[in-house]
């Protein structure tokens, strides 16, 4: 499987989860197979630019004005959980 085909079947499987009409079990097998792929692709420890620009993102909520306390709140927990 190519790898611009393996990112559109996991942004298919990551539609399933957002969808509301979706049942639990294709949720849960949508889950498991994101969580092969993240496994599978996982960078040997490093930080990729992807995930730096990712936590630039995070630290620029907490900082702007307009963003709302709940997602300052998220973006904070995931700053701690990813250790930034």
């Amino acid at each position: 499987m190519s790898e611009e085909h393996e990112h559109h079947v996991i942004g298919g499987y990551k539609a399933t989860l957002a969808n509301p009409k979706t049942s639990e079990e294709a949720k849960a097998h949508a889950r498991r197979a994101i969580e092969e792929y993240e496994k599978k692709h996982k960078s040997g420890g490093g930080s990729t630019e992807h995930d730096h620009r990712v936590a630039g993102g995070y630290k620029a909520a907490l900082h702007n004005p307009k963003v709302s306390p709940e997602a300052k709140q998220h973006a904070k927990e995931v700053l701690k959980e990813h250790d930034v």
